[in-house]
C-alpha cells in the first residue's frame, strides 16, 4: 500500500509531462507542413487540433494546476460560443474571424502577465519580469489592434485610413510611455498601478497604430498582429516556464511573420509603410483618375458571353472578392464543366491577395469541388494568358489593374498583378464601376478588348451557363 501514492502520481512525473509536449510540438509541426497544400489541409487542422488537445491534457497535469472550477467554467464557455461561430460565420467574413480570435489569443497573453505580476505581488526575478513585461505590451497591443482590423473588415467603421492631426507625433509618444512604463517595472517597481497603465498605454497605441491603416491593408496587419500574438504567448511561457506556450508561441510568431513577408511582397508593399499608414480604403470609396468620368465602358450580354464562350480554346477564370460575397463558385464550376464538356480548356488564376486573405480563393474553389490542378497561383498563370482567349473576371479588382504596371503615380503601382490585358478577349463580371480595396479605377475596364456583365456575380455566371446550354 505504501507505494500506491507513486504510482497513482505518474502521470504527474515531469518527464511524463514533457514526453507529452514533445509528442503535440511534433503535431503541431506537421499539421503546419499539411496546411501547405488543398489536399492535406483538412487532415492538418485536424493533426495539429489533436497536439494541442494533447498539450492542455499535459498542462493541466501539471501538479501547480489548481482551482479546476474555473477552468472547467472556462472551457465550458469558450466551446459554446466557439463551435457555434466557427460552424456559421461566412467564407466572406473568415478574415474577420482570424482577426478576432488572434485578438482572443493576444489579450489572453496580456491578462496572464497582469494575472502572474499579482499572484508574485510584483516580486519577480528579471528573468521573469522583462518577459512578462513585453508579453503584456505585445498581447495588449494585438488585442486592441485585432479589434480595429476587425471593425474595418466587418465595416462597423470606416475602412478609409483614420489619422488624427499629428497622428504619428502621439503614436511616437505613446510608444514611448509605454516603453518607460515598462522599464520601470523591469527596474523593479512592484506597483500593480504601474502595470495597469502599461496595459492601458499599449491597447490605446495598438488603437492608434491600427486606426490609420486602410482597407486594402488590413489582411497584412491581421498576419502582422498574428505574428505579435505567438511571440507574446511565447514570452508569457518563458515567464511561467511553460514550454508549451513558449514552442507554440514560436511557431505562430514564426509562420505569422513568413506569412507577412510574402503578403508584403504580393502587393509590393513594405510593412514600415503599411504601419505608417496604408493606400487602401473601404470598398465603396475612392476617385479615380482625372478625366475618368469622361470614359465609357463597353456593356455586353449573357448572351454574348456565351457565344464568346462557346468558340473558345482556352479560358481563364480570374475570381476574386466579387465571387466571394456573392457566392459564385459552384455556379463558375458548373460553367467550366459546361465548358470542358465542349472541349474547351479552363484554368483559374489564383493571386496571392485575391479576397481577403491568402487561400480564400483556393478554399472557396476547392469548396466546389474545382480540381486542385487547375487553380494556377500567379507566376504560373501569367505567362498563359497571351494564349488565352476569354478571360472572365470575377469580382476581381485591384489584382488585375494594368495601372501597377504603367502609372509611376498610382498607389499600387509596382504590385504584381495577373496579366489579364495580354489576353484576346476580357470580360468582367462586375456589380457596379465602384473601385476597388485601393480606391482607384481599373484601367482594364476602359480597354477596346474589355466587355463589362454588370451584375450579381452568381446570376450573371447562371445566365451565362443557361445560354451557353441552348447554343
Amino acid at each position: 500500500m505504501a507505494h500506491l501514492p507513486l504510482a497513482a502520481s505518474w502521470y504527474q512525473d515531469q518527464d511524463f509531462i514533457r514526453g507529452l509536449y514533445i509528442i503535440a510540438f511534433a503535431l503541431f509541426i506537421l499539421g503546419l507542413r499539411m496546411l501547405s497544400h488543398p489536399r492535406t489541409a483538412r487532415r492538418g487542422n485536424q493533426v495539429a487540433a489533436v497536439g494541442m488537445a494533447i498539450a492542455v491534457v499535459a498542462t493541466l497535469l501539471d501538479e501547480r494546476i489548481g482551482n479546476w472550477g474555473l477552468i472547467v467554467l472556462g472551457i465550458a464557455v469558450g466551446t459554446a460560443i466557439g463551435i457555434p461561430a466557427a460552424r456559421s460565420v461566412k467564407m466572406t467574413a473568415m478574415p474577420q474571424m482570424v482577426a478576432l480570435f488572434n485578438g482572443v489569443g493576444g489579450g489572453a497573453v496580456a491578462l496572464i502577465a497582469w494575472a502572474e505580476f499579482r499572484h508574485a505581488g510584483g516580486d519577480l526575478p528579471l528573468d521573469s519580469i522583462i518577459p512578462n513585461v513585453f508579453a503584456a505590451i505585445v498581447g495588449s497591443v494585438s488585442f486592441w489592434g485585432s479589434n480595429i482590423a476587425f471593425a474595418k473588415l466587418q465595416e462597423l467603421i470606416s475602412g478609409r485610413p483614420i489619422m488624427l492631426p499629428g497622428q504619428r507625433l502621439v503614436n511616437a509618444v505613446l510608444l514611448l510611455g509605454t516603453l518607460a512604463v515598462g522599464c520601470a517595472l523591469m527596474a523593479g517597481s512592484e506597483s500593480e498601478a504601474l502595470f495597469i497603465l502599461l496595459l492601458v498605454l499599449a491597447a490605446v497605441f495598438g488603437n492608434m497604430v491600427v486606426l490609420p491603416i486602410g482597407g486594402a491593408d488590413m489582411p497584412v496587419v491581421i498576419s502582422l498582429l498574428n505574428a505579435f500574438t505567438g511571440l507574446s504567448a511565447a514570452a508569457a511561457g518563458i515567464a511561467l516556464d511553460n514550454i508549451a506556450l513558449i514552442v507554440a508561441g514560436m511557431l505562430v510568431g514564426a509562420s505569422g511573420s513568413i506569412l507577412t513577408n510574402l503578403m508584403a511582397k504580393a502587393m509590393n508593399r513594405s510593412i514600415p509603410a503599411i504601419v505608417a499608414g496604408g493606400f487602401g480604403g473601404g470598398p465603396s470609396g475612392g476617385a479615380g483618375p482625372a478625366g475618368a468620368e469622361d470614359r465609357s465602358v463597353r456593356s455586353t450580354s449573357p448572351e454574348d458571353v456565351a457565344i464568346q464562350l462557346a468558340y473558345a480554346s482556352k479560358v481563364v477564370v480570374v475570381p476574386g472578392y466579387g465571387m466571394a460575397v456573392a457566392q459564385a463558385q459552384h455556379a463558375v464550376r458548373d460553367l467550366a464543366a459546361e465548358l470542358e464538356r465542349r472541349g474547351v480548356e479552363v484554368l483559374y488564376a489564383i493571386h496571392p491577395v485575391a479576397g481577403r486573405m491568402p487561400g480564400h480563393m483556393n478554399v472557396l474553389l476547392a469548396e466546389a469541388d474545382v480540381p486542385y490542378e487547375q487553380l494556377k497561383e500567379m507566376d504560373d498563370i501569367n505567362p498563359e494568358f497571351p494564349t488565352t482567349d476569354v478571360s472572365l473576371v470575377i469580382g476581381a479588382n485591384d489584382v488585375t489593374n494594368p495601372a501597377a504596371r504603367e502609372q509611376r503615380d498610382s498607389p499600387i503601382y509596382g504590385m504584381p498583378i495577373l496579366d489579364v490585358d495580354k489576353s484576346q478577349s476580357v470580360i468582367v463580371l462586375k456589380r457596379s464601376m465602384n473601385p476597388g480595396f485601393a480606391g482607384i479605377e481599373n484601367e482594364l475596364y476602359y480597354e477596346e478588348k474589355t466587355s463589362m456583365l454588370f451584375g450579381d456575380a452568381k446570376g450573371s455566371v447562371e445566365s451565362v451557363l443557361a445560354e451557353l446550354k441552348q447554343l
